[in-house]
């Protein structure tokens, strides 16, 4: 195993941890800032700041990657989070926390680059498993980290975020020192200007991929709900503390490697992509509809929104690592295509960017 394989898992597994500390204290951050009434508002724009940033970075921090080297991206990275963390941390009013989330969404590829170093370092027979360890690596720590922050949450709301920028200062350094310097190589006739706005451009030359990304943006529309909405439908609906709350979370992400690991398989093998693909669409809906009329927190064990849908979770990551790895880096090899591929460090999921063609 090369050290950068090692490098890459520990620092996935570090970043995902930085992110599950977070996650429960927000709404409790927020509340320093802004009435209780705007609490759920505040959070959807804190948590859509950072995706709407990435929308545009993502792509760009990509393809100077490409040009620069991994290395070098992945320390601006880390150096971005570290920031960000520091920011929240110790921000006096709003919109220095706001300031501080669009500096980690601007800077924020750490699942993209270890992605590429896998993908760089690996034979392709080899690279579908080292991407499961690095989605086991990335769930390993969405499981701890929501936990530690509830832990973390009775010294001060402000401990987990100083936690997380000391992790993503230590990820930093592992990069810093661990991390072999990959030689920038960028492609004969690539031109010097890039564009934001050309991830927007895309070249459905694959047939079907149109519809397969719909579906895609539909399940990940769908996932992201309960996520968005957990902490405070926990503390709103059913009284949570954070710690309840960082539990509950914990809980979510082990059911949901459970389901990865045992069951998606073997339901997969019986039934199908296609039935599971509907079994997990069936499971959604029924959970989000138990939900919407839960009132105790013994009920919410039960509305299905952890283990069953994470089937159809774990059946688009198997479809996207299979299909795409496979044939999308040949394609990224095409003159008119280019297939960029992004690990979502919210959910570990792969997000496929293409083309991005500079002009």
């Amino acid at each position: 195993m090369s050290k950068s394989l090692i490098t890459a898992l520990i620092v996935v597994a570090l970043d995902a941890i930085g992110l599950g500390l977070i996650m429960p204290v927000v709404p409790a951050l927020l509340n320093e800032f802004v009435p209780a009434e705007q609490t759920a508002f505040h959070y959807g724009v804190f948590l859509s700041l950072y995706a709407f940033m990435q929308v545009f970075c993502a792509p760009v921090l990509g393809r100077l990657s490409d040009r620069y080297g991994r290395r070098i991206i992945l320390l601006v990275s880390f150096l971005g989070a570290t920031i960000d963390y520091s920011i929240m941390a110790a921000a006096p009013v709003l919109w220095v926390l706001y300031i501080g989330r669009i500096i980690s969404g601007v800077t924020g590829a750490t699942g993209a680059i270890a992605a590429s170093i896998i993908a760089d370092t690996t034979k392709q027979e080899e690279r579908a498993r080292w991407f499961g360890f690095m989605g086991a690596c990335f769930g390993a720590g969405m499981i701890a980290g929501p936990a530690i922050g509830g832990v973390l949450s009775d010294i001060s709301v402000h401990a987990p975020f100083v936690a997380g920028a000391l992790l993503n200062a230590i990820a930093f350094c592992l990069v810093a020192f661990l991390l072999p310097k990959t030689p920038s190589q960028p492609p004969e006739g690539q031109p010097a200007k890039i564009n934001l706005f050309e991830g927007f451009r895309f070249n459905f030359a694959v047939q079907g991929l149109a519809s397969f990304f719909a579906l895609f943006f539909l399940m990940q529309l769908i996932g992201q709900a309960p996520a968005a909405l957990w902490v405070i439908y926990g503390e709103q609906r059913l009284n949570w503390d954070i710690g309840t709350a960082g539990v509950s979370l914990a809980v979510f992400g082990a059911a949901h490697t459970f389901v990865q690991a045992v069951l998606t398989g073997t339901l997969s093998k019986r039934l199908g992509d296609r039935g599971v693909l509907l079994l997990g669409m069936g499971a959604d809906m029924c959970g989000f509809l138990l939900l919407a009329f839960i009132t105790q927190s013994w009920m919410a064990v039960f509305s299905g929104t952890g283990p069953i849908p994470g089937a159809i979770q774990e059946l688009q990551q198997q479809i996207f690592t299979e299909w795409l790895p496979t044939s999308g880096f040949e394609y990224a090899e095409l003159p008119d295509i280019e297939l960029y591929l992004d690990a979502n460090p919210q959910n570990a999921q792969f997000q496929i960017w293409l083309p991005i063609r500079a002009k």
